[in-house]
């Protein structure tokens, strides 16, 4: 089985010209039509994005009939955080507090998604820190939590999302490569997957880090003009086959 995968920081659905237009993040998925979406930066509520539940709006426009948000950032009116949106279902649902200490309030959106033939896949959907050491402890939380540290090794998963890594210290500095995950770039054989800042990315800051029985990998950053224009983020797209 052959799953679409994408991880995009929407910047609340506001572009680089500074106009709110959700219909240029929808055009981009449209194109690329994944199975799942690990959406950062999603607002519900603020007057910036016209206090619509930006997750609600995408899923109910391309058709996504399991998805699921949580909020990352609360502001004077309504709040933002990471949404996963699926065509499969999702059974289970957690939240990883990923706080440290006075600094913005981070999370990760776990979510268990039932694939056909009875297998699962378990995502972490996360927006890490803008400090090296607090994305450190930001990742050991999550490989050390409960949710995470209990999931056979037989069984797919999926780290995901914004990680703000400028330095790709994170696979090998927080335990992830040893936790049994496997990466695209960070073994040095292939180039890092620039997706920031959108007009001329220098930065590879969205990752996917996965183990288990997902095979014959793909990703790739999306090159489409409208895309650059959508968020200050390039989306990152992945393909993997998934089974024994």
């Amino acid at each position: 089985m052959l799953l679409r995968l994408m991880t995009w920081n929407i910047h609340r659905c506001i572009g680089l010209d500074r106009k709110f237009d959700p219909e240029r993040v929808l055009e981009t998925l449209r194109h690329h039509d994944p199975d799942v979406v690990l959406l950062q930066e999603v607002d519900r509520g603020v007057p910036r994005s016209k206090k619509l539940y930006l997750d609600h709006l995408i899923a109910q426009e391309m058709g996504y009939e399991f998805h699921t948000w949580a909020h990352g950032h609360v502001l004077k009116t309504g709040s933002y955080g990471n949404a996963t949106l699926s065509r499969f279902p999702i059974v289970k649902r957690r939240v990883i507090d990923l706080r440290r200490g006075w600094r913005k309030s981070r999370n990760c959106l776990y979510t268990r998604l039932s694939l056909p033939r009875r297998s699962n896949l378990h995502i972490f959907n996360w927006h890490l820190g803008l400090s090296a050491a607090e994305r450190m402890h930001q990742v050991k939380t999550v490989l050390h939590s409960d949710t995470l540290r209990h999931l056979p090794k037989r069984q797919a998963v999926l780290l995901g999302g914004d990680t703000n890594d400028w330095r790709n210290l994170l696979f090998h500095g927080s335990g992830i490569g040893d936790a049994g995950f496997d990466a695209w770039s960070e073994h040095g054989q292939r180039k890092p997957l620039r997706t920031f800042p959108s007009p001329a990315p220098a930065g590879a800051l969205d990752k996917f880090f996965w183990r288990g029985p997902l095979h014959d990998e793909h990703i790739h950053v999306s090159k489409l003009k409208v895309a650059k224009a959508a968020s200050d983020h390039l989306p990152l797209c992945a393909e993997f086959r998934i089974g024994k």
